[in-house]
Parts: C-alpha cells; sequence; structure tokens
C-alpha cells in the first residue's frame, strides 16, 4: 500500500522560505510522477509542481521562480524548497503520486493521473 508523509510545514512572514519533505513507502518513486499541489481556505485544490516520468520539472505560472521540486530516488522523498514566501502562498501543501492504482481521489494535471495523496502539512505566511 502507497503512503506519502508529508512534513516541513509551518508559519513564517512574507520573504521567507520553508522546505516541505513527502517521503514514500510502499511505492518506487523511480520513474514515476510525483507533485505537489495545494489548497487555499474556502479554493479548489491546485498544482505547484511536478515531475514527469522523465524527470522534467514543471511549475504552475504563480511559482515565478520562488519554488524549487526536488526529487530523491534513492530516498524516495519529493521536497519543495520554497523562497520568497508570500501571503498567497498560505494553504496545505499536498503530495500527490502517480501508482496507477484505484482511488478515491484521482486529479489529472498534464494528462498525468495523481491518484495518492498524502494528508498535508500546513503553510502559513503572514505579511
Amino acid at each position: 500500500q502507497v503512503k506519502l508523509v508529508e512534513s516541513g510545514g509551518g508559519s513564517v512572514q512574507a520573504g521567507g522560505s520553508l522546505k516541505l519533505s513527502c517521503v514514500a513507502s510502499g511505492y518506487s518513486t523511480s520513474g514515476r510522477s510525483m507533485a505537489w499541489f495545494r489548497q487555499a481556505p474556502g479554493a479548489g485544490r491546485e498544482g505547484v509542481a511536478f515531475f514527469t516520468r522523465d524527470g522534467r520539472a514543471t511549475y504552475k505560472d504563480f511559482v515565478e521562480g520562488r519554488f524549487t521540486i526536488i526529487k530523491d530516488d534513492a530516498e524516495r522523498t519529493l521536497y519543495l524548497q520554497m523562497d520568497s514566501l508570500k501571503p498567497a502562498d498560505t494553504a496545505v501543501y499536498y503530495c500527490a503520486a502517480e501508482t496507477g492504482g484505484p482511488s478515491d481521489t484521482v486529479t489529472y494535471w498534464e494528462g498525468i493521473r495523481f491518484d495518492a495523496w498524502g494528508q498535508g502539512t500546513q503553510v502559513t505566511v503572514s505579511s
């Protein structure tokens, strides 16, 4: 069974940095797509960044070069380094993976089926 566990969230002031981690178990991250999504209060879940199967990183426009997604297949860990944080980045951040298995929660992003999710980690940015 695939399990994703996020950590690294917290409260920072605008302009600060945080590094989120997502450790996968029961799943090999090598050659698989993984992503970070986020959900702000009262809003839907939106993509932040993801890795394709061939290792290409893609970011949503609002990232504007402030975030870096890193995947360490040896450690089965996905990271999101977030710098120059803004209050608008306040949200619960979720790690997602493409496993190909059954799921009650499936989100497609550029044709990639993300079907495994972590429990989320809260990021709060104050002005």
